[in-house]
């Protein structure tokens, strides 16, 4: 018997009894939260009301909390065995082959719920459908539990809560007979980009994909072909620094019109060794579903669209950060084509043998006055999303930041003979400096210092340190508060090293300048979340992205997708889902809608 699909006007008209029967099983045992949720009526958008079983959630008592995640079983635990499960779970938990689990496999799992429930007082949650929607495996499943028992106790806690969620937010597509197409578009893009890997990565199952190697050059080929053959571009050229470029022609009812003014829009598709899918490539295909969507309806809008897959942002096997993105503002270092990788070859030869041209690099320097700005979507690569259970931060600014490299000299002496009182340890300085640059970092909104790296050099556990290497990165919102709390950390290594008796230096290897995101851009980003019936959540952007180097010549403005596990990036374990990228995808479609009517 066919289950008639749910609506929202539905829920919106239904009394309260009623709204709860209707969202049965989307929480497990827990129609409280449904009950709740009620008074949070009329909801505009399937997004409005997820959001809104959210915050019942968040705004419930610990309590609360800890009793939904009580109401869910173990995976492949006592309830599954007895077919006791909820329609749902038996679904999910079927879906991901748990129910065909070899017995050794089985015998795995029981003591993984074991251990989990000894450390933690609850059961292991994980949404098994997996971020696609299709289904986790079980060795995949088994992987992620081994790995988040590892987790903090109270991470762990939010860690199952966000799982929760998107079991229900899978749920509730069930129920609505919703589909994530667009997100399923572009998720499906990342892994089939994701296909090209350099040699001694792609065996063992990596990514990593470094300036105009063979899966580089293999990755601009893809992108090129998916833009001109899926999408509809007019016009698709890898460039003399490799960077693929799309076109797609404002014009109107009669045809297209190369003059139009221009948005550009893009991210890079290189990645660190060893990285995720997402980082830089979201901000690529993102744009480029939006522009198949447009050519397959025939619609063209009052303004061009340049999407530009940027060919180096992350200086991996050259030096030579924002290369890419540098071309276009006239900032290629053409002392860059001298460097060589690590196996000796030089960029000028490893542009050579990608057949780009060298001679027309300058050519690529944008006509600014042909473009209306720039706009980046790109994961977050850090936590605060993720914490919040929102899919999308605008960002308000890119943080400027500038590191140093420096040293500690003491004496070297005997740990055993050399009284407290009396030593010269460089290493212990070290200690102090870091401690007072996280005290400083932590004392601005929106400001971060940090000590990456310390080093006792030729260090020795029955020797008191004579030298500590260390380095230091200090990034802000604006240039100001980042140079004040710079100029405040080393007064106070000179303070620390004076009262010690020790020596030090102090180098700086780079300084970037905060680029504030375009107040009028930022603003149609709020927008186009807004209209999703999302909250508009403000953030910066610790990481550089190639939006800093459009900055230089143009307004732009970036919009954050959530990344799971956390949030974490440069790592594997990069993730995002098809639901938060359809929204990215519907938000990126509202700013170009947007902005055609601010132009008519």
């Amino acid at each position: 018997m066919h289950t008639p699909m749910l609506t929202l006007e539905q829920l919106n008209n239904a009394t309260q009894a009623e709204f709860t029967a209707m969202l049965d099983g989307v929480y497990e045992h827990s129609p409280w939260i449904a009950e709740q949720t009620w008074h949070a009526r009329p909801f505009s958008s399937l997004a409005q009301l997820k959001r809104s079983l959210i915050e019942t959630l968040r705004e419930s008592p610990q309590e609360a909390r800890l009793g939904l995640i009580k109401a869910h079983p173990e995976l492949a635990g006592k309830a599954m065995v007895t077919k006791s499960l909820t329609a749902e779970s038996t679904n999910e938990q079927s879906k991901a082959g748990l129910t065909d689990c070899t017995p050794e496999e089985f015998e795995r799992i029981q003591k993984l719920n074991a251990d989990y429930n000894a450390k933690f007082g609850f059961p292991f949650i994980l949404a098994v459908r997996g971020p696609r929607g299709l289904g986790m495996n079980r060795y995949e499943i088994m992987a992620t539990f081994s790995r988040r028992l590892g987790n903090p106790v109270e991470f762990e806690f939010d860690e199952a809560l966000r799982n929760i969620h998107r079991i229900a937010e899978i749920r509730l597509n069930d129920k609505f007979g919703t589909e994530p197409t667009l997100g399923n578009l572009v998720w499906d893009w990342h892994e089939q980009l994701a296909c090209h890997s350099e040699p001694g990565y792609a065996e063992r199952g990596e990514l990593c994909v470094t300036y105009l190697t063979d899966a580089h050059r293999a990755c601009a080929r893809e992108l090129a072909d998916r833009m001109r053959n899926e999408c509809g571009f007019d016009e698709v050229t890898i460039d003399a620094v490799g960077n693929v470029v799309g076109v797609y022609h404002g014009g109107n009812e009669q045809g297209a019109d190369p003059q139009a003014k221009r948005l550009m829009t893009g991210s890079h598709y290189d990645t660190v060794r060893n990285g995720g899918k997402y980082d830089g490539r979201l901000g690529i295909l993102v744009p480029m579903a939006c522009v198949r969507e447009l050519h397959l309806a025939g619609r063209r809008l009052p303004y061009g669209i340049e999407v530009i897959g940027f060919a180096e942002e992350e200086g991996q096997r050259y030096k030579a950060t924002f290369l890419g993105s540098g071309a276009l503002t006239g900032e290629f270092n053409k002392g860059w084509l001298d460097q060589v990788d690590a196996n000796g070859v030089p960029m000028r030869a490893a542009m050579a043998n990608a057949d780009l041209d060298i001679s027309t690099i300058d050519a690529l320097k944008r006509d600014v006055s042909r473009y209306l700005g720039f706009i980046e979507t790109h994961i977050e690569q850090g936590p605060v999303l993720n914490a919040l259970d929102l899919p999308l931060g605008i960002v308000t600014s890119i943080n400027g930041s500038v590191r140093y490299v420096g040293q500690i000299t003491g004496m070297a002496s005997h740990a055993g003979t050399t009284p407290m009182t009396m030593r010269r340890d460089a290493a212990a300085a070290a200690a102090e400096l870091v401690l007072y640059a996280e005290k400083r970092g932590g004392a601005v909104e929106d400001l971060v210092a940090t000590v990456g790296m310390l080093e006792v050099p030729n260090g020795s556990i029955n020797v008191v340190p004579g030298r500590c290497r260390f380095s230091l990165d200090v990034r802000a919102t604006t240039n100001d508060v980042r140079d004040a709390a710079a100029e405040d950390i080393r007064n106070e290594l000179k303070a620390i090293c004076e009262r010690r008796g020790l020596q030090y230096t102090l180098e700086e290897t780079m300084q970037a300048d905060a680029a504030p995101c375009a107040p009028e851009w930022r603003l149609r980003w709020e927008s186009a979340v807004e209209a999703l019936g999302l909250p508009v959540f403000r953030m910066p952007s610790g990481a550089g992205h190639d939006a800093m180097m459009l900055h230089r010549v143009m307004p732009q403005a970036m919009l954050f997708l959530r990344g799971l596990n956390a949030g974490i990036s440069h790592n594997p374990l990069e993730s995002v889902t098809n639901d938060d990228t359809e929204l990215c995808v519907r938000a990126f479609q509202n700013l170009l809608n947007q902005l055609a009517s601010d132009l008519t």
